[in-house]
């Protein structure tokens, strides 16, 4: 069976590409799996160019289809911070650090300036094959605190105007029809069959 490789040591990430891949005769494996001790260094500085990045990298080295994203959030006050660094905003992957930090820096901004976005670039490179990109979003406002207790990173801090609800307080399933994450997977897909001739 051919292989496509995710640029990530999650596993639960992975399962997200694992129905996508199915009907097309793909098994889905994570770096994990394949080059648990490759560490890449994110040196762009955009969700896109990172998720290149990741996704040529391996892909030369492995000889492999490989898919990476690189996700955050963007805040329109703070200048789209903290964007490419938003798992190391305040501290490296320190989810309550960061939002903190960004509360921190929000604490005089008027609710109706408080819009923000959670942005996913996913990148698809292979050793024949042009590398493509999507990209998804999710739009929200940052609150005044936190609120839930699902997800990660940010979600106890991003309101979903839509849903009425933070993130943190949305179901696996809920936050899936509308995350940046599921967005740039669902383009993927009506595209898959395209990237993958």
């Amino acid at each position: 069976m051919k292989q496509v490789v995710i640029a990530t040591k999650n596993k639960g990430k992975a399962k997200d590409f694992e129905a996508l891949f199915g009907p097309f005769g793909y098994e889905v494996v994570t770096m994990f799996e394949v080059a648990p001790d490759v560490e890449i260094e994110e040196t762009g500085t955009t969700f896109e160019e990172n998720a290149i990045l990741k996704a040529e990298t391996l892909a030369k080295m492995l000889g492999q289809i490989v898919i990476a994203d690189d996700s955050g959030l963007a805040i329109d006050a703070l200048n789209g911070e903290p964007g490419v660094y938003s798992a190391r905003y305040a501290g490296d992957h320190d989810d309550e650090a960061n939002m903190v930090k960004v509360l921190e820096n929000m604490k005089d901004v008027p609710e109706d300036q408080r819009t923000a976005r959670f942005c996913c670039a996913l990148a698809i490179a292979g050793p024949n094959m042009e590398t493509k990109t999507v990209f998804g979003t999710c739009e929200g406002i940052i609150a005044y605190e936190k609120k839930g207790t699902n997800g990660f990173g940010y979600d106890p801090i991003f309101y979903v105007p839509a849903l009425e609800k933070h993130m943190a307080e949305l179901s696996a399933e809920e936050k899936g029809a509308i995350s940046h994450r599921g967005n740039a997977i669902r383009k993927l897909a009506l595209q898959l069959a395209e990237f993958l001739k």
